[in-house]
């Protein structure tokens, strides 16, 4: 088994550290697994922005969400409505 990861898989983890209320955790694969609050609330309303199946969440992790690390434009939609639905969360639209 492999654990190295890919460079688009650091550029997206860095950049999902800088959203406040998202705490990516070192995964194995192609997903990040990420510590949020409300998950099953964030995961409906990012799979409706973009589509099903972008964010899941996973079972036996409380408090988590994990996405898929996909191409470069897609994980910049994914990054860019992520914090969105983040801010507007937080109350800060």
């Amino acid at each position: 088994m492999s654990f190295e990861t890919s460079p688009e898989k650091d550029r997206l983890f860095s950049r999902l550290t800088t959203i406040p209320g998202i705490n990516p955790m070192p995964s194995v694969g192609d997903w990040i697994l990420i510590q949020v609050d409300n998950p099953s609330d964030l995961a409906r309303k990012i799979n409706r922005r973009i589509e099903p199946g972008t964010m899941k969440v996973p079972r036996g992790v409380d408090g988590a969400v994990r996405i898929r690390v996909g191409e470069p434009r897609d994980n910049e939609r994914l990054f860019q409505t992520l914090r969105e639905v983040t801010q507007i969360q937080r109350g800060l639209n």
